[in-house]
């Protein structure tokens, strides 16, 4: 209800003459004014309208006046609308308590003052009129998707919107009237005391605080304080949103953008290793060549180089990881396979788990090395995590068809026999920022895996089993388009 909007006032008399004096006398009022002769008039415009303030005049209904208007009275539309009775003779104070007990809410005695009259009836239209409004501003609030709580100066909560039931989990009615410290504990980023002066001197305060929802997960909330003074009693309004997210996917980046810097710095370093490498290599393969050394001798020599050609190897890995192709290029599954397994052999050996390779032909698909090894890299990595005492890491690849689409291509299958999955976790493994390593990882693996696989339209899918005294958890990814490099061999010969 807008401010130039009409209210409607009912007037309730059995005699005409009255009926029409006080039709007169609130029509200079500027509102509807309807008019009822009746009960049964009454109710009726009840049903049919938004009545803002009720006339009633009690002479001539019944012997009984104030029994026969009882059904109007305790009509729901009634209660919510004010209603002064219109009197021929003043009430004892029984009476009164009586009727201000029926709904009555005021009342004037005959003959009637028409200013009083005015006066008394636009009071009651403004304070319908403010109500309408508050009612509007309600539903309005409620909408919105922040949460919007309204306490008192004792702390209760007088209003709780929708967007307070999504955010803290607690129904309006299980909070209104309780105390909004009881209901969300609230750690400040400051002392509380810094907080009620600030609000105080400048009227509000804004920040972000930790706040724990009903089932007891603590959430980070950028929180807004408003205090509306009136006559010396402020009551609080503050808005909350949810920025836990929000905050994770910050630190997540930060955490991305040094990770980003030590590959790069780390493909700088593995850069400017393996050129001296080289040189080593070469002459360690010279010195074991030389006729004067000896047969202990040249095989220290041997060993030597053994070694460092595998830390050669192990640069190679590195600097693939960070020269990626512009365009897809044909890729070895087995080769990306191997290649995870070399840079993770230290923490496997150190783990003492046992590595079982099945691969069925090589298969190549056409894909981006990089990626596909950061997908691999991350399921062998949680592999071996899960897998601290020791267990058995099986890896295997082959021919398959997808279960939904039919598509045909290539499987690999990630399996250990580590802690397991638990069936509260499985549904938010893949997540962003989900972890079962508290301190220990950023929760974004599997999540960017996924995404990289889906970008081939294939599927990652797990399992994760409990067989006697063990826990057995199989990861399958689904790669289409894959063919046997054999073929892919053949089609070149024959081109």
């Amino acid at each position: 209800m807008n401010a130039n909007e009409k209210v409607n006032i009912l007037i309730v008399c059995k005699r005409p003459v009255k009926l029409a004096s006080y039709e007169v006398m609130l029509r200079e009022l500027g509102e509807n004014v309807i008019l009822a002769a009746s009960a049964e008039e009454a109710l009726q415009c009840l049903l049919q309208s938004d009545v803002a303030v009720v006339l009633l005049d009690v002479d001539g209904l019944e012997e009984d006046a104030f029994n026969s208007a009882d059904a109007v009275l305790q009509h729901s539309n009634f209660q919510k609308a004010p209603v002064i009775v219109v009197l021929d003779a003043p009430l004892t104070d029984l009476d009164q308590y009586k009727e201000y007990r029926r709904g009555t809410v005021d009342f004037i005695s005959a003959p009637v003052v028409p200013e009083l009259l005015r006066n008394k009836v636009t009071i009651f239209a403004d304070l319908h009129c403010k109500a309408r409004q508050l009612e509007t501003l309600t539903r309005e609030l409620d909408l919105l998707s922040e949460a919007v709580v309204v306490s008192d100066g004792d702390g209760r909560i007088e209003f709780w919107n929708m967007g307070a039931e999504a955010l803290y989990g607690w129904g309006r009615e299980e909070v209104l009237g309780k105390d909004i410290d009881g209901v969300v504990p609230t750690t400040f980023p400051v002392a509380s005391e810094e907080v009620l002066a600030t609000l105080i001197s400048a009227g509000q305060w804004e920040g972000a605080v930790r706040r724990q929802n009903k089932g007891g997960q603590e959430i980070t909330v950028a929180l807004r304080k408003i205090l509306q003074r009136n006559d010396g009693a402020g009551a609080i309004l503050e808005m909350g949103q949810d920025i836990s997210a929000q905050l994770q996917a910050e630190e997540a980046l930060r955490q991305s953008e040094r990770l980003a810097a030590i590959g790069r710095l780390a493909g700088v370093i593995a850069h400017e290793i393996n050129n001296p490498l080289e040189g080593i290599a070469n002459a360690l393969f010279l010195l074991r060549s030389h006729p004067s050394l000896k047969g202990e001798a040249r095989h220290f020599a041997r060993l030597a180089e053994e070694e460092v050609a595998r830390i050669q190897h192990i640069t190679q890995q590195t600097l693939s990881f960070y020269r990626e192709s512009r365009a897809p290029i044909s890729v070895s599954i087995r080769t990306i396979l191997d290649d995870v397994l070399d840079l993770q052999v230290r923490r496997l050996q150190i783990n003492q788990i046992a590595v079982e390779k099945e691969y069925k032909d090589d298969m190549v698909i056409m894909g981006f090395p990089a990626e596909l090894k950061q997908v691999f890299l991350n399921l062998i990595g949680n592999a071996a995590q899960a897998m601290p005492q020791g267990g058995r890491l099986r890896i295997s690849t082959r021919h398959s068809n997808d279960y939904f689409s039919s598509r045909r291509g290539v499987r690999v299958s990630v399996c250990d026999t580590g802690s397991g999955i638990q069936p509260e976790d499985a549904k938010r493994l893949f997540e962003p920022f989900f972890t079962t390593k508290p301190g220990n990882g950023t929760g974004l693996g599997l999540w960017v895996s996924k995404g990289i696989i889906e970008k081939y339209q294939g599927t990652i899918r797990f399992r994760s089993l409990r067989l006697y005294d063990r826990h057995v958890t199989c990861f399958s990814v689904f790669i289409p388009g894959a063919v046997v490099a054999t073929s892919l061999a053949g089609d070149a010969m024959c081109a």
